[in-house]
């Protein structure tokens, strides 16, 4: 990963992604991946996304990886709550009761750090990634979760001529591609944003904007 880059834009403020609400999907499309269950969810390039606190009140022990230390602090400090910080390597842990943030490296992660997750949301972290990352990504991603652990992902598409990421499209046929050898991918919705949508609009967007969610089930 590029570290420097992602330093950079938090340092600067530039996080466009953060959305600063609970992401729609997640609140709509959730209960299909986890039914009823409590289990562990990992959250990986999870920022300060609200979504972790979202899970958290629902029950789940979550576990997120960010690269940023700032984006860590943040998390805690705009919700009002003072996290507990475990300085390690190659993470330090910010934690609240079983609500932790690993800050550092996501691909300094083992299977271990992950044995206890059955769940993972993955809104930031794919579509993060340039094509060239993105096979590597899903290889250690899957490497590291346990072999029952199932995935809700939402990815971005559009015309790639038009701009450049993060964060990046990613179309549906690649989703196919590289997590059908080891998951069952079902696309659950794909939701075509109209052109006065903000993101459409501050990008300059003319050719289409899409967004897809998708369930992964362990083969």
């Amino acid at each position: 990963m590029e570290h420097e880059f992602w330093h950079t834009r938090w340092a600067k403020n530039e996080i466009g992604f953060h959305e600063g609400t609970v992401n729609q999907y997640l609140h709509d499309h959730w209960p299909e991946l986890a039914g009823n269950r409590t289990d562990t969810v990992f959250v990986p390039l999870c920022g300060k996304a609200h979504d972790m606190w979202w899970l958290h009140d629902r029950g789940h022990p979550v576990i997120g990886v960010e690269l940023s230390e700032l984006a860590c602090k943040d998390f805690f400090e705009e919700a009002g709550e003072k996290a507990r910080v475990h300085p390690g390597e190659p993470f330090t842990v910010f934690s609240q009761d079983d609500l932790q943030l690993w800050c550092g490296d996501f691909f300094q992660l083992v299977p271990d750090d992950l044995r206890h997750v059955r769940l993972v949301y993955d809104r930031a972290a794919l579509i993060a990634m340039p094509p060239t990352s993105r096979p590597h990504y899903v290889e250690h991603l899957s490497a590291i979760l346990p072999d029952q652990a199932k995935i809700l992902l939402i990815t971005l598409d559009y015309d790639g001529t038009e701009m450049q990421g993060p964060p990046f499209n990613v179309p549906d046929s690649e989703v196919h591609q590289l997590f059908g050898e080891d998951y069952e991918v079902r696309q659950i919705l794909k939701n075509d944003l109209p052109k006065d949508n903000l993101f459409v609009k501050r990008r300059g967007l003319q050719n289409g904007v899409s967004e897809s969610v998708f369930v992964l089930t362990p083969k």
